[in-house]
């Protein structure tokens, strides 16, 4: 489906975009337009397509057997998937951020250098920077300053996503996914990531895939509606959770039904 939602600045472009795991189809002609250093959520139940989609700006659907796409997805200027392209590279433009934080067994320091060090950064008076600046920007910074050499791991769950999070802003990225982020968090952790988002799209532009349509409503600019694959309903997020086109959103988002 296409959107027909017109974004002034768009800097990610899906067209007609169709995805297979095998010969189960789990996209279907899927058209739509991210704009540039909004918070974009994906909404809709289980199973729909949501992480799927998600994880084809950043080609992560590459690492998984028998996956076959069709239509494209364009970005700064080229098409993610011309053969041409440096996926490294890409990766490092579009970050991603899981569903449960994954810090390195490393020092807090080091999961947010790791980036750097492997895109060949060496110099400690550079990585001293990006690594206060990236914790300060994921608003990590002073509960960790004078423990940088502790290990990642022994930081709470919530505290543990925003290192993922400063790890992902490290290496400067445009684009932030973020797959169902709060969804391992409690509701106090939840409130942090949510005011961070906001505080990211002055540089970034995040895409943020939600079971939660109240984090949905409050955190995002526009909303994507997903139904088994298909793309029902895409337009501003007040709009989608206040006067639905599509009886299949409005039933959603009303609880009757996924």
């Amino acid at each position: 489906m296409n959107s027909g939602v017109e974004i002034e600045k768009p800097i990610l472009s899906v067209e007609h975009l169709s995805l297979w795991y095998g010969d189960v189809q789990a996209l279907e002609d899927i058209s739509l337009e991210i704009p540039e250093r909004k918070i974009t959520a994906f909404i809709g139940p289980s199973g729909c397509g949501k992480s799927t989609l998600l994880r084809c700006f950043n080609r992560l659907n590459d690492l998984l057997d028998e996956v076959h796409v069709e239509g494209d997805i364009r970005f700064a200027g080229g098409s993610v998937y011309d053969p041409e392209l440096d996926v490294n590279a890409l990766r490092k433009q579009i970050g991603m951020v899981f569903q449960k934080p994954n810090p390195f067994p490393k020092s807090i320091y080091e999961n947010v250098a790791y980036g750097l060090r492997i895109h060949g950064s060496r110099r400690k008076s550079e990585l001293d920077a990006v690594v206060e600046r990236s914790l300060r920007s994921a608003a990590l910074w002073d509960e960790v300053k004078d423990r940088l050499s502790a290990n990642a791991l022994s930081l709470s769950g919530g505290q543990q996503q925003r290192l993922c999070i400063a790890r992902a802003i490290a290496v400067e990225p445009e684009v932030i996914l973020l797959d169902e982020p709060c969804s391992a968090l409690d509701p106090l952790a939840t409130a942090r990531i949510e005011e961070l988002m906001q505080d990211l799209k002055q540089q970034y532009t995040i895409v943020i895939v939600t079971h939660n349509m109240q984090q949905a409503a409050r955190a995002s600019e526009y909303t994507a509606f997903l139904y088994l694959g298909e793309l029902v309903e895409y337009g501003r997020a007040g709009d989608i959770f206040v006067d639905p086109k599509q009886e299949r959103t409005e039933a959603y988002i009303t609880g009757r039904f996924g």
